[in-house]
């Protein structure tokens, strides 16, 4: 393969985890007085850490939301994810074939280090993935799209940034990765192309990632 490392998003990339939290998401919203719909949710947060919930709900409303919003949000997340996640079809056997080309791989998540992990857990991802190749907004000052969380990656891994490849989801991580001066591939499986546009490529399917990174 021609990058010398490929940064995974975590959250609709690796863990099919898009739809579990922002249905959650959107139902705590609109209980606390924020009337939220699914698609709003995904439109307005997704691939976004937690701090972009509370800025702009405060941004729109001028209220801010409860102390305890991140304990109980995520407290709902996990317990959906253990009951219900699933790895994203076809990434184990990505996964294996960076391995087998020995192609340094890593993820770069706007979630938490316990979201991730827990995550990883249910799914089987923690056989692929461990403390040295797992990124979160937590280890930056600021998450997507700001470039931070990709190049502080790029940094830990030993890759340069033009020598990075980083598969996305969200328009924020495809602004994020690009403004890192890095390839980016968005995986349109949820998310509509248009939105991702400024891709350096676009898949939906996660048995094509090869051929777009060859």
């Amino acid at each position: 393969m021609r990058y010398d490392l490929v940064i995974f998003d975590n959250d609709g990339v690796l863990v099919d985890s898009e739809p579990l939290s922002n249905t959650i998401l959107a139902a705590y919203l609109t209980e606390l007085g924020h009337p939220t719909t699914y698609a709003e949710s995904v439109r307005d947060y997704m691939g976004a850490a937690v701090h972009r919930v509370h800025d702009l709900v405060l941004e729109r409303t001028g209220k801010r939301l409860p102390d305890e919003f991140d304990e109980t949000f995520h407290a709902r997340v996990f317990a959906a994810f253990e009951r219900e996640l699933t790895p994203v079809p076809g990434v184990l056997d990505i996964l294996g074939k960076l391995t087998a080309d020995g192609v340094p791989y890593c993820v770069a998540s706007s979630g938490s280090h316990e979201r991730i992990r827990v995550g990883h857990r249910k799914t089987g991802l923690g056989a692929w993935f461990h403390a040295e190749n797992v990124f979160s907004a937590q280890d930056v000052g600021r998450g997507k799209p700001a470039p931070d969380l990709f190049l502080y990656a790029a940094d830990r891994m030993d890759a340069a940034p033009a020598r990075c490849a980083v598969i996305e989801d969200s328009p924020l991580g495809v602004a994020a990765a690009r403004a890192a001066g890095m390839d980016v591939y968005g995986f349109t499986a949820m998310t509509p192309a248009a939105t991702l546009a400024g891709a350096s490529g676009l898949f939906d399917d996660m048995s094509d990632l090869a051929d777009l990174l060859a």
